[in-house]
């Protein structure tokens, strides 16, 4: 009995036809694994995920296997994005036993949950190979599975340990990661390591943020050069917008084509802050494209951001992204489809299978001529819709609230740059309009969505589908990103009730997942009991749990000046910051909010009686906030703002009123002044 088909996870519903007799994870799936006296075999996955696919097709969809399956196993399916905590888990468990992990995760455990033997993807003559091996010595080796269980498991509980060294988050310290991710820059290229390549956000974030506090131009370099590679690339979407997953070369070409939330909601802020900076075209475009493409592609009305869109169309990788030289010709015709070729980079030998190329940027375009600017976006018009009418990758419409978070703190970002940098005359203005509108929409929808289904009964939930939120609970990342998601709202808005949101949500994370040392734990203290309880500190595709929810306690300490917040986020980064120095690649946010620290984070409130987004000394803030300012704008003791209480106009003028670190300057009037306050 396949008992999958009123699952939530659209990862769980592509398993629900299988001959496995699939369980999701439940109590119920070990009990009935104590009962017939036999192991468990957790498989761990995703929507998006290719290997996955692949793995699926050749064993669960197989008659032969589903048969093993269900004659000498209890099978438990896991949508890691659903339950990030069991994956964290045994992915850990993973790393442990076989030096590296990925998915499919394939795990093998006794009835109470110990694993004692892991894995990947499995080609389907292996996979029955171990399933055999795994019988037979659950049967005649029983002891030496359980000893090995027991040394697993005190390997992970060694590995997601709390209670390690601390130390303060220096100047010094984000200096030397700042140095490390120097040396370990790839001059060429851009980004950092060989292939796969995945887009390094957290880190680009960071050095954008250490160039602003010390000048650094080998920062802002780093993060120029990894940025036009990156959008000049196949990674990059040249017709639609959106960043794929990685690339499965070191130099951008070819993605793995998956395109997730997550990445595009982080790298999002990373080409909106470089726009900012210093004005970029390049990253202008790409921040305008990519907002585009969450609203219009991701966001689900009433619902908030899907998770993924998959690597697959049709059971083909790169299916719908792929042109030949032929192809662009039936699309534009003679003449365009030669030029086409030569501006994406596309060649008869082909840069991806069976003689195709995925579309590239082989020419600059940004500061072409205003003609060839025309045709290239003709051109790539008319190619979006061309393979638009070809199949389509399924959507993951499960909505992740930490990506959520994420999206709309992106979203808020780049909704502020854009005015600052609104102009008529542009070429794009009437675009820019647009997305900005459509933009804005998509993120107060998916605040209010959250607010109304994930949040039960002052707890979050993790996942929702189609309105309807699911029953795991909320880990510490979700708490983290929809607060400090919140947060950026609240400056956006100006509405108190998200600010009040955010303190409800930080106060839950202070008493259920808090650490002795500080840290925090991933998973509630009223949480499922899972064989250990994660707690891990580094950034990896999204920001850690701590990260998160130290990003937010010091967002939210500066809006309301309540120092205990802050304090409890300085005690939480100094369970990182003796990682941060050795392991820069991997605390790439727990930097960016180090540096926030450092810099105050300044505190700008403008008091005005007109139009906030009309104000000179609004834009001027926003475009000189130091790194990780906070800047609200309204009428003086607006309800709600806390930043606004007791700031009047002076001589009725539109005041700014700066301070850092809860220190304040003296009230001025005049864009020259506040520039120069926030120097």
């Amino acid at each position: 009995m396949n008992r999958l088909a009123d699952a939530t996870s659209p990862y769980l519903l592509q398993h629900a036809d299988n001959p496995v007799d699939w369980w999701p994870w439940c109590a119920e799936a070990f009990a009935e694994a104590k009962r017939r006296d036999v192991p468990v075999l957790i498989s761990v996955g995703y929507a998006a995920c290719h290997w996955c696919h692949v793995m699926a097709h050749e064993s669960f969809e197989h008659e032969q296997v589903g048969a093993v399956l269900n004659e000498s196993f209890v099978s438990i399916k896991v949508d890691r994005e659903e339950r990030p905590d069991v994956d964290a888990v045994y992915m850990t468990a993973t790393q442990a036993m076989t030096g590296q992990g990925g998915w499919p995760m394939t795990v093998f455990a006794t009835p109470d949950g110990t694993p004692f033997f892991c894995g990947t993807y499995f080609p389907r003559p292996n996979f029955l190979r171990l399933l055999e091996s795994v019988t037979t010595a659950w049967r005649d080796q029983r002891e030496a599975v359980l000893r090995q269980g027991a040394a697993v498991v005190e390997a992970i509980g060694g590995a997601q340990a709390v209670g390690g060294p601390t130390a303060p988050l220096t100047a010094e310290l984000l200096d030397a990661a700042a140095d490390q991710l120097a040396r370990e820059y790839d001059e060429t290229n851009g980004g950092f390591g060989g292939a796969p390549k995945f887009p390094p956000h957290m880190n680009l974030l960071f050095l954008l943020r250490h160039h602003q506090r010390t000048g650094s131009p080998r920062s802002l370099e780093i993060v120029r050069h990894t940025c036009e590679a990156m959008a000049r690339g196949g990674i990059y979407d040249q017709l639609a917008g959106g960043f794929a997953r990685y690339s499965v070369d070191g130099h951008w070409t070819v993605p793995h084509f998956e395109k997730m939330l997550y990445d595009n909601a982080l790298l999002l802020r990373v080409y909106t802050q470089l726009w900012r900076l210093t004005g970029d075209p390049l990253a202008r475009r790409v921040a305008r494209d990519v907002a585009r493409f969450l609203a219009d592609e991701l966001h689900r009305p009433g619902e908030g951001f899907a998770s993924a869109l998959d690597a697959d169309t049709e059971g083909v990788e790169g299916l719908t992204y792929a042109w030949t030289p032929a192809q662009l010709v039936e699309a534009l015709g003679e003449s365009d489809g030669r030029w086409a070729a030569d501006l994406f980079g596309v060649t008869e030998t082909g840069t991806f299978e069976h003689g195709s190329s995925v579309l590239r940027l082989a020419r600059d375009v940004d500061d072409a001529d205003p003609a060839v600017r025309a045709r290239w976006r003709d051109v790539a018009g008319r190619l979006l819709a061309a393979r638009d009418a070809r199949p389509q990758p399924a959507r993951d419409d499960k909505v992740v609230a930490a990506w959520n978070g994420l999206a709309i703190t992106a979203i808020a970002e780049f909704l502020q740059v854009a005015a600052l940098y609104e102009d008529p005359a542009a070429e794009d203005a009437n675009l820019m309009d647009g997305v900005a509108i459509v933009a804005d929409g998509a993120m107060r929808d998916t605040a209010e969505h959250l607010a109304r289904v994930h949040l039960v009964d002052g707890r979050l939930r993790r996942a929702s589908r189609h309105k309807q939120v699911g029953e795991p609970a909320g880990v510490l990342e979700d708490y983290g990103a929809v607060a400090e998601a919140f947060c950026a709202l609240h400056q956006v808005t100006g509405e108190g009730r998200w600010l009040e949101l955010a303190g409800g949500l930080l106060d839950t994370a202070l008493a259920r997942f808090a650490a002795p040392d500080g840290g925090f734990y991933d998973t509630a203290d009223d949480a499922e009991r899972l064989v250990a309880r994660p707690a891990d500190p580094t950034d990896n595709a999204t920001p850690s749990g701590r990260s998160a929810i130290v990003a937010a306690l010091v967002a939210y300490a500066a809006l309301t000046g309540e120092t205990r917040y802050r304090e409890a986020a300085e005690a939480a980064l100094s369970t990182v910051a003796p990682i941060v120095g050795r392991h820069a690649r991997f605390t790439g946010y727990a930097a960016t909010v180090g540096e926030a620290l450092l810099s105050g984070p300044y505190e700008i409130a403008v008091a005005t009686d007109g139009d906030p987004a009309a104000d000179p000394l609004v834009a001027a803030a926003h475009r000189h906030a130091p790194p990780g300012a906070v800047v609200v704008a309204g009428r003086p003791d607006q309800p709600g703002v806390p930043l606004l209480a007791d700031r009047p106009l002076v001589d009725g003028r539109p005041t700014a009123y700066v301070c850092r670190g809860f220190v304040c300057q003296r009230p001025v009037t005049s864009v020259d002044d506040l520039v120069a306050q926030l120097g």
